[in-house]
């Protein structure tokens, strides 16, 4: 590994430090965490009950945990005050570290994936227009940035608070930024001695090299400074390749914790490229797209099979956050093939005592055992719901027509899972709910306490959405103040409201922009239940950001193509969601992160 410094700048510090203080002890505390983080923690209960709507598809949720402090409801959730000395989605945090409302440490800003910023003071429906907001700096990288940049508020480096933006590249390089100065404060190469990145097989799914392709995830209470984790292939100088798990320092960069570990792994089995029972990681074969996941102490991993060919299977794994040990291995196809975990690069969803993770095509296993569980163990082209620390599957939904769907290469894990906050039906049962949604164009909404499992003739779910979307969805939606927001392939991005603890079957609003392959993944800031902006990044020749007004989609705030070229930032890329923190807009390019601001 190889770290370089650069000078780090200070200028206008002082102002912004007076002001971060303030901001630092916002605290979200409703059954979802809104502190970047998320923390995780789960609400007890269970309800029974099942319909079908035809309709649009959604999903929506967000991690649940608690942060000391006081608070009053808000459209969205309880917003109070209070430093967090609970628990955070990035593990256990000590009374002697602060949880700052502004952080962002893993994709989609927390647990349940519902990529709400709630802490967003500056950014507004009146100033978000392209007389007064645009393109403020580009922060320049040495690949393409298919992992989403995260946030840390007020990190102290060299004995100066900055708040720094984190950047990772397929090029493996890992770069700290200065968000208010935009300075380089260091840059990491993960890349071992006589190692390159890895060749993308010649196959066009991550182009034209593979890196760090996945989100990493931080955790502020661990090491002297906190801790980022992250995930690098590379190759070596005999053609070998490796997936190592790398933690690194907040304030430096440099490796801690006894990193970096080499990923190996097997599993009994007699599926594709099993040997005598036994299947064993193939590291040329798979990829690490899913954004990691960091819950109780584990970081979790949901491997794909880059170019969707050769004997791969579906793995899941754990490693310690303190030690980077493994401590866990599940194989979902293990008596099968394919089952890889895409999910557009989206996170597994948590309720804080469980994984939510959708895979793509593979091998279902139909006959089942009296539980109702795959006698085989193959999960294919399922929405799985898994133990933490040993990971076992627990409940999980397969479509009645799953073996078809996988046949036809309509792949129930082409977007993420979303864990909902606690809904009440009309008749006052709470119901604890998950949404997911792949090339199909539905949207499968689950109750977490009984997912429904396998019948060949029904999908025995609490709701399904047939005919919302106009085109199969390659991401992961977003949910703020009681609505789910969605946008699919060659559609617009919808707003469906959550009442009785059922989506609305026909969008309330819907943005007047038409979003092109893969879709998009939207994200939301605000400030608590006030001043709602739903953000999403367009693919293509030329890049875009767009927002609208959160309540009414209709309204289109701005766009990155308003003021001619003086935002634009070159071609799109995929599978981006924009990142919210503290007045500014980040957005993932083919050679860095475009930042947006007040002008």
């Amino acid at each position: 590994m190889r770290i370089s410094q650069a000078g780090a700048e200070t200028s206008g510090l002082g102002a912004w430090t007076r002001r971060g203080t303030v901001v630092a002890l916002i605290a979200v505390a409703s059954c979802f965490a809104s502190c970047g983080g998320g923390g995780s923690g789960a609400t007890s209960g269970s309800a029974s009950g099942s319909g079908t709507s035809s309709g649009s598809d959604t999903g929506s949720g967000s991690g649940t945990g608690s942060t000391t402090g006081t608070g009053t409801g808000t459209g969205t959730g309880t917003t109070g005050t209070g430093t967090g000395t609970g628990t955070t989605g990035t593990g256990n945090t000590p009374a002697t570290v602060t949880a700052y409302a502004t952080d962002v440490l893993m994709h989609h800003n927390d647990l349940g994936r519902t990529g709400q910023m709630l802490a967003e003071t500056t950014l507004t429906p009146a100033n978000v227009n392209s007389a007064s907001f645009g393109k403020v700096a580009f922060l320049a990288a040495d690949g393409k940035v298919d992992g989403q940049p995260l946030f840390v508020t007020s990190l102290l480096i060299g004995g100066t608070a900055h708040d720094v933006v984190y950047v990772v590249t397929e090029h493996d390089s890992v770069y700290a930024y200065d968000a208010t100065s935009f300075a380089q404060l260091w840059k990491v190469s993960l890349i071992g001695s006589g190692e390159t990145p890895s060749d993308d097989h010649g196959c066009p799914d991550i182009t034209p090299e593979i890196g760090i392709t996945s989100t990493p995830v931080i955790d502020r209470s661990r090491g002297t400074n906190g801790v980022l984790y992250a995930v690098a292939m590379t190759k070596d100088s005999g053609g070998g390749y490796h997936h190592r798990l790398h933690a690194l320092d907040l304030a430096t960069g440099a490796e801690v914790l006894g990193g970096p570990t080499e990923i190996a792994a097997t599993y009994p089995g007699n599926g594709a490229g099993s040997v005598n029972g036994v299947i064993t990681f193939n590291p040329s074969l798979h990829t690490e797209r899913a954004a990691l996941t960091l819950v109780g102490g584990n970081i979790y991993m949901g491997w794909t099979a880059h170019c969707m060919g050769g004997s791969y299977t579906g793995w899941m794994m754990a490693y310690s956050a303190d030690t980077l040990k493994q401590t866990s291995v599940i194989n979902i196809t293990p008596n099968g093939s394919q089952g890889s975990i895409w999910m557009a690069g989206s996170g597994m969803a948590s309720d804080g005592t469980s994984l939510y993770v959708v895979d793509g095509n593979g091998t279902f296993g139909t006959t089942l055992n009296a539980q109702g569980f795959p006698v085989d163990g193959d999960f294919g082209d399922s929405m799985m719901k898994l133990s933490l620390g040993n990971l076992q599957v627990t409940d999980y939904f397969a479509m009645s027509d799953v073996v078809t769907q996988a046949a036809t290469d309509n792949d129930f894990g082409s977007g993420g899972a979303m864990v909902l906050p606690d809904q009440t039906t009309t008749g006052g049962v709470v119901k604890h709910l998950a949404v997911a949604a792949g090339k199909d164009n539905r949207i499968y909404v689950v109750d977490r306490d009984s997912m429904g499992k396998f019948n060949p003739t029904a999908n025995n779910i609490w709701q399904e959405l047939i005919g919302t979307l106009a085109g199969g969805i390659w991401g992961s939606p977003a949910y703020y103040n009681g609505v789910v927001y969605y946008g699919g392939l060659n559609d617009n991005l919808k707003a469906l409201p959550v009442s009785g603890a059922f989506l609305a079957t026909t969008a309330a609003s819907r943005s007047p922009t038409t979003f092109p392959y893969p879709g998009a993944t939207p994200a939301v800031s605000a400030n608590g239940a006030s001043n709602g902006i739903v953000w999403a990044a367009e693919n293509g020749t030329t890049g875009a950001l767009h927002a609208y007004n959160a309540g009414n989609l209709a309204v289109e705030l701005y766009n990155s193509n308003q003021a001619g070229t003086r935002d634009q930032w070159g071609a799109g890329n995929k599978f981006i969601t924009p990142m919210i923190a503290r007045g500014k807009v980040y957005v993932g390019a083919t050679n860095g992160v475009a930042v947006f601001g007040l002008l």
